[in-house]
């Protein structure tokens, strides 16, 4: 079924819509979640978070890319749950951090909701600037969570050219974001 339909569904609170969305992207949200937390229960409890999220906050400009939509709510229940089972523990989504803390600024340091947009902004077009190969490297690692193997493997390319290319990438993403005034 295509997104708008679903989304349609969602709107009419017909019950089918999270039928529809598991059909369709429960595996996907399910690899996120699992990527995450590696516990395919807690996997499970937040696909279905998910669910109830998104029936719950449909936005009024109506996604065209469900996936993409359902897959920002999969990520955040996954990270927040992480860090609430893992509140004294390093690793994980913390080494992901600190990977970006060289490059990114921590969201703390922003006053406002417009500077956060600023620097989402300034992401998004750094990315766009980027190859579709670089591009996927970064976000497979820091939106997916991805290991440096599983990525050689999903992009097919050496292990060591992963680990090159984000190095490289953060570099440059520093550049970019100082260039923009956000660092």
């Amino acid at each position: 079924m295509e997104d708008c339909r679903i989304v349609d569904l969602y709107w009419a609170r017909n019950e089918d819509a999270i039928v529809e969305s598991d059909k369709k992207y429960g595996r996907m949200l399910s690899a996120l979640a699992y990527s995450l937390l590696s516990s395919r229960e807690d996997a499970e409890e937040c696909v279905n978070d998910t669910y109830l999220d998104a029936w719950g906050a449909m936005p009024d400009a109506r996604p065209t890319y469900l996936g993409a939509f359902l897959s920002k709510i999969t990520r955040r229940i996954s990270i927040d749950r992480f860090r609430s089972m893992h509140r004294q523990s390093r690793g994980g989504i913390h080494n992901l951090c600190d990977e970006l803390s060289e490059c990114i600024p921590a969201a703390d340091d922003f006053e406002s909701e417009y500077e956060r947009g600023r620097l989402a902004d300034a992401l998004n077009r750094f990315l766009y600037l980027q190859s579709e190969e670089r591009r996927a490297i970064f976000i497979l690692r820091y939106f997916y969570s991805r290991s440096t193997t599983e990525i050689s493997l999903q992009v097919k390319v050496g292990e060591s050219k992963v680990k090159t290319t984000l190095f490289r990438m953060r570099k440059q993403l520093r550049g970019f974001l100082e260039e923009q005034e956000l660092l």
